[in-house]
């Protein structure tokens, strides 16, 4: 592998930015100084202050409170050479908030009797699955969903052998050079979540290695693990004998009306799909990966915000829609014991969800992508953001755009 500094900051942003600026700032706090934002205008005001001020391409906020919609906005553009405005009705994959579309799949499954978070996950799957380095230990759902399973993300064969550009993009530009120069990714037709788990875990397979595991046992440590996630989601594909997207789609999507969300790329409005960019003068070629399940939801701020209103609802006990008031808990409440989740990065999990501070998270960063989303413990309030922004190469610029949106919101939410 080639430059393992710059190997060590993407595997980084690709598997643990799940917070859109540091732990202290992370929740709704009010700039010390500010110049009181209140209303919608010197919010949008506020926000096209950013696009000016920083190398944001685009992007897309929705804010909730009080079970409704507050504000919902977008700015910048979804393509700058074609000068196309990012708008609500732009598409583009949320990166690693997918996960959370994982955790509502988990505990849908839970409460259709499949499996608990209990359950042996050789209880569920076809074929016998052993951690080579601890091959007694069992390893349930529970590990999976908290990251505490001891499954890796081997950041060489997870990238070169996962992702992928699609067929007919053109391969020759520059961002396009850096997947395939510096990563190793190929241009090619994708492959299965399930061929590429089995090419991952299973001894005979391409990209397996016994550095795809941790020598530690499940529900002793935490490492944030893609790999994992695409396993959780094989599980339910298994039990419930149907496709991973269209378990989400029947049981998620579709019940909050979110019409323009998929995981499946195809499924996209090409005429409304930004382009991601590794700076404002490059954008990538389309791309994927096979474990789609772990960042490839496809969605637009009015279907992200009907999910954060629904998550909202949910939180504060005012929502069935997705399942039982009790569900909403289980996805929500702490699952692991104090002092497994690094200190300095969070403080405990919910199902897929981060528990930081006073507010429950998930944020992520891809090749041009870069999101976040929180919601309040009490349901009160929370908002998203989704930027056609790159983070993997060079976080520092996307920090500052997070912060500076973080700041204006807190403003607008403390004061409405």
């Amino acid at each position: 592998m080639k430059n393992s500094t710059l190997f060590s900051l993407i595997v980084f942003f690709l598997s643990l930015t799940v917070t859109s600026c540091d732990k202290e700032s992370a929740d709704l706090v009010p700039d010390p100084n500010p110049q009181t934002i209140s209303t919608p205008a010197e919010l949008s005001a506020a926000m096209e202050d950013i696009v000016h001020d920083t190398e944001v391409p685009g992007f897309a906020v929705t804010i909730v409170k009080n079970n409704a919609i507050l504000y919902q906005e977008a700015f910048g553009y979804a393509d700058i050479e074609s000068q196309i405005p990012y708008t609500n009705e732009t598409v583009q994959h949320i990166a690693s908030i997918s996960k959370t579309f994982v955790g509502a799949a988990v505990v849908k499954a839970i409460e259709q009797g499949y499996f608990t978070l209990e359950t042996d996950i050789n209880d569920l799957l076809p074929v016998e699955f052993r951690n080579p380095k601890q091959a007694h230990a069992v390893i349930k759902v529970k590990h999976l969903v908290t990251h505490t399973s001891g499954l890796l993300d081997n950041i060489g064969p997870y990238l070169a052998g996962n992702y992928y550009i699609l067929p007919g993009e053109n391969v020759t530009t520059h961002a396009a050079r850096q997947l395939i120069n510096t990563l190793g990714i190929r241009q090619r037709e994708g492959g299965t979540l399930e061929e590429f788990l089995a090419e991952y875990f299973l001894e005979d397979g391409d990209l397996y290695s016994p550095d795809n595991f941790a020598n530690t046992a499940p529900g002793s440590t935490w490492s944030y693990s893609n790999v994992a996630t695409g396993l959780m989601a094989y599980l339910i594909e298994t039990v419930t004998e149907q496709s991973f997207d269209d378990y989400v789609k029947v049981h998620v999507l579709q019940p909050l009306g979110m019409s323009s969300s998929t995981y499946d790329i195809t499924e996209v409005d090409q005429a409304r799909l930004a382009k991601c960019y590794l700076d404002r003068e490059n954008a990538y070629p389309l791309y994927a990966n096979d474990s789609y399940v772990e960042g490839n939801m496809f969605t637009n701020n009015v279907d992200l915000g009907r999910y954060l209103l629904n998550m909202t609802q949910g939180a504060r006990g005012d929502s069935e829609v997705l399942f039982s008031k009790s569900g909403y808990d289980l996805l929500f409440m702490d699952q692991l014991d104090a002092g497994i989740v690094p200190s300095d990065f969070a403080d405990n999990h919910g199902i897929f969800w981060i528990k930081n501070g006073n507010i429950i998270q998930h944020g992520g960063n891809d090749f041009g992508v870069s999101t976040y989303l929180q919601v309040d413990p009490s349901g009160d309030s929370g908002y998203s953001l989704v930027t056609n922004m790159d983070a993997t190469f060079d976080y520092t610029e996307y920090n500052r755009v997070a912060q500076l949106v973080n700041e204006a919101i807190g403003q607008f939410v403390d004061a409405n």
